[in-house]
This record gives structure tokens, sequence and C-alpha cells, in this order.
């Protein structure tokens, strides 16, 4: 037996009170107007775009249907701040609810965006963003470094594009490429990657692939880092920046040297392709040879052309050879002419030498021959002769080397003096500075005694009347006359009071009566 319902409240089913909650939010705000930040915009296959709706206290879900995507006058992006109408509705299957928005327009840029730009003008201004300071990628790298996450699909899509397209060594710098230290390993991966050496045991990249998969804004804030901006900019090594999809920029987009839509794509940007190098070469090769044949078959053609216009050989040669010919045919006769003149002229030159002629040349040849033998022992017995005054030059020359040899001693006994004289000259400057700084210390004595000095500083000299001077007080009786010595006059004055006593303390001054044997003290 059962037992009986404790109220009479009825028993809504899950789903019932899904849908009756989902009416009650439709006929209750079926028509709102937000203001928000859109973020996590995703555009489905289907057509439809899911987004949140956000401002710095709460978010709200949305959702365009595919039919109201292309009435929107804005396309959503992510960090836009946007205006939307729609009505508010519930997803039963997740107990949410949602806006379906129906139009959309700009409102202006969230406060991601507008931190984001003000970064970006702050860097333009510095010159980070000049293209003139941008570095090429080198078209046939030999080592690539790449930094991102190692347990993503984006790695093994850069790693398979190099291989297939440029077999190369690839060096990858695992990093976190999400969250608040996602920035700071990022900037250390590129820090080390640029203090590698040239040949060390880890080779130096020669292009450098900073890249991750896409995602919201918040996700891929790191990359707007403003130090990791920086360190992109100093770094030395190419570097692509593969952040995000096409549609997703941040700040290292801007400040590396090349900007890939995809991370594929940077692995393209990075390397070439080898089969199509192989093939350029090959056509480069084709071009050569057909560019030597028309070249060759052009200079044939020209040299044919020319060959036409010159005569023929035979024709150049039918002349020279006639010449020849007739001077062949006259070489015999004007030999045979040759010889008997010179035959004639030897004929003519023999006929004057006869015997007696003969015989007088030769005497007259044998006179000379005796002529020069004396002439040669007169000069013999002159150049024995010349022994004495070889002699004569060898004491002048001894007479002149100590004539030398004196003056030399001269010139250094000169110089000696010359030395004394200059340290006799040192010796009186001394003397005389040491004289002198003497003088002057006399001269400061002399002024520390001189009696008048404490006149000028204000003191007086007392004398009696007999010039002597008063040392002590307690010797002057009452009534004695002295006299004050001033720097610039003599004063008398007269002692009173009691012998032995200290002067009393000065008081106001009063008029002294005139007399006519002391004058006035004051």
């Amino acid at each position: 037996m059962t037992d009986a319902p404790t109220t009479n409240a009825q028993a809504y089913s899950v789903s019932e009170l899904a849908f009756a909650l989902k009416r009650t939010l439709e006929d209750a705000y079926g028509f709102v107007r937000l203001r928000g930040e859109l973020s996590k915009v995703t555009h489905h296959s289907s057509g439809h775009v899911y987004l949140t709706l956000k401002d710095d206290k709460a978010a709200l879900d949305g959702v365009v249907w595919k039919g109201s995507v292309k009435n929107l006058s804005i396309r959503p992006e992510q960090g836009m701040e946007v205006i939307v109408t729609g009505r508010i509705t519930t997803f039963p299957a997740g107990s949410r609810y949602q806006i379906v928005i129906e139009t959309m327009e700009a409102a202006g840029i969230g406060a991601l965006l507008a931190q984001l730009e003000r970064l970006k003008a702050k860097l333009a201004d510095e010159g980070l963003f000049r293209p003139e300071r941008k570095r090429p990628i080198p078209a046939m790298p030999a080592v690539v470094g790449v930094i991102t996450s190692p347990t993503g699909a984006v790695i093994r899509d850069i790693l398979h594009r190099i291989r297939d397209r440029w077999p190369c060594r690839v060096v990858v710098w695992p990093v976190v490429v999400q969250g608040d230290a996602a920035a700071g390993q990022v900037a250390a991966a590129i820090k080390a990657f640029n203090a590698l050496e040239a040949g060390g045991a880890i080779p130096r990249p020669d292009v450098l692939i900073v890249a991750r998969g896409g995602g919201s804004v918040e996700d891929l804030w790191p990359f707007n880092d403003e130090t990791l901006a920086r360190t992109v900019a100093a770094g030395t090594i190419p570097l692509i920046s593969a952040v995000g999809h096409e549609t997703d920029t941040t700040l290292i987009d801007f400040v590396s040297d090349r900007r890939a839509p995809t991370p594929t794509a940077a692995a393209e940007m990075a390397t070439p392709v080898l089969a199509e190098l192989r093939a350029a070469l090959a056509g480069l090769d084709q071009r050569l040879v057909r560019c030597s044949g028309r070249l060759i078959e052009d200079r044939r053609t020209r040299l044919a052309a020319s060959a036409r216009g010159l005569p023929r050989p035979a024709d150049l040669t039918a002349a020279a050879g006639q010449r020849l010919d007739y001077a062949a045919s006259h070489l015999a006769a004007g030999l045979r002419r040759n010889l008997d003149l010179h035959a004639r002229q030897l004929a003519e030159t023999a006929s004057p030498l006869r015997p007696t002629l003969l015989q007088r040349r030769a005497d007259l040849g044998r006179q000379s021959l005796e002529t020069l033998g004396r002439r040669l022992d007169a000069a013999m017995k002159r150049a024995s002769d010349t022994t004495e005054l070889t002699r004569r030059l060898e004491d002048a020359a001894r007479r002149m080397g100590s004539c030398l040899r004196k003056a030399v001693s001269d010139r250094g006994q000169r110089l000696v003096s010359l030395d004394a004289e200059r340290r006799l000259k040192n010796s009186m400057g001394k003397a005389i500075q040491d004289s002198a700084r003497r003088l002057e210390s006399l001269n400061k004595l002399r002024l520390s005694l001189d009696p008048k000095r404490p006149l000028r500083m204000g003191f007086a000299l007392v004398t009696r009347p007999d010039g002597s001077i008063v040392r002590h007080g307690v010797g002057l009786e009452a009534g004695e006359t002295v006299g004050l010595m001033f720097e610039d006059v003599t004063r008398q004055a007269v002692i009173d009071g009691e012998t032995g006593r200290a002067a009393p303390k000065p008081v106001a001054k009063k008029a002294a009566t005139p007399s006519s044997q002391q004058g006035d003290l004051f």
C-alpha cells in the first residue's frame, strides 16, 4: 500500500520546466538592445556564428543564426565593442540562457583592443614597425628554429611541411603559448637562439618561426606583450610570426620580419621547394643550351654574310704571284751584272799595290813603332819620379789629420766649458732663489717685529714724559701724565684713581672740563 502524497503541488518534468522558463524569458525579453565587447567569436561551418558579449562584470552567450549573418552591418571579430538587438532565450539542453542576435553595429574598440592600440602607437613612434629595419628571409636556410608548444598540432604541421619542401635541420624550443608565462618563455627562447654562436654544439638557426594555433583575444594576448615585441625587434636572426589564423593579428606580427597567416604558411615562407629549385635549375640549363645554340647560329650566319662580301683568295694572290714571276725572270741577269761590277772594282783597287810601295809602307810603320817605344820609355821614367810626389802627399795628409784631431779636441773642450757654464748658471739661479726665499722670510720677521704694527691694529703705546715705555700699570701714580701714541697722532693723558688698583670699568662718556694744561682725551 503506497503512502498518500503530502502536498497538492504539481510535479514538473525537467523538460516542461525548461521550456516554461524559455517561454517566460522570450515573452519578457522579446526585444533587447545590448552593448558589450565580443569575445570567443566562432564562425561555424554550418554558417552560424557563436560568440560571447561581455563587460567588466558579466558575460552573456550569443548566437547569430545563418539567415541573419548576411544581414549584419559588420563582421563579428574578437575584441570589437558592438551594439546588438535580439531576444533572450534559453538553451534547454545546457540549462543556460543566451541572446539570439538579429542586428549588430560597431560601438567602438573594446578595452583590450584600446590597450593594444595605445601600445601599438607607442612602438610605431619609436620606429619598431618601419619597413627598412626588417631583415630579409634567407632563400635556402640550413637550420630553422621553431618556438612553439611541443604537444600541439602546430609543430607537427610545420615539421611535415618542411620535410616535404626542403629537408633541413629543425631546432625546436618548447614553450607554453597561452597564459601568463607564455610571453616570458617566448622572449627567453628568442634571446637564447640569438645568443648561439655559429659552429657551436647547437647550430645557430638561419631563420626563426614563432607559431601557435588560433584562439580568442585572451588566448592570443601574451603575443601582444611589449617586452616580447621589443625582444623580437632587437634580435639579429630573421623571424617569421605565425600566431593564430589569418584573421588574428597580434603585436608580434608588426615587429617581426614577416607575418604568416598560418603556421603551415610560415614553414612555406621559411623554406623553398627542393623539387621546384631542381626544375628551375633544369629550365635554366635548357635555356642556357638554347641561348648558346642561337648565339652560335647567329655568329655563323653573320660570318657567312661577311664572307660573301670578301674577294676570293685566288684573286687576292694573283697579282702578287705575277709580280713574283716577273722578279724571278730578271734575277739571273741582275746577279751577273752585280758580279761584273764588283770584279771591276777589285781590279781598280789592286792595280796600285806594287812591291816597292809595299816596302815603303813597311819602313814607315817600323819608324812609327820605334817612336812610340821611345815615348813609352820616357813615360816610364816620369812614373818613377812620382814616388816622391806620393810621399809628399802622404806627409800633407798626416799634417791635415793632426790638424783635424786638434780641431776636434778644441771643439770638445769648448763643449765641456759650455756644459760647465750651463751648470754654473743653474747653480747661480738656485742660489738666487734661496736668497730670495731667505729675504722674504726676514721681511716677514721684520714686519712682525715692527712696533707700529699693533698701532695699525687699534692698540696704543703708553709712554712716560721721558720717553720710556710703560709696560705695567702698577708703577703709575695718580695724576701722572702719560703719552698715548696712536698710529697717526700722539695724545696726552692723566692717570687717576689709587695706585696699584685696577682701572674701574668704563662708564658713559662725560664732557671733560676744559683746561689750559691738559687736552681732551677723547
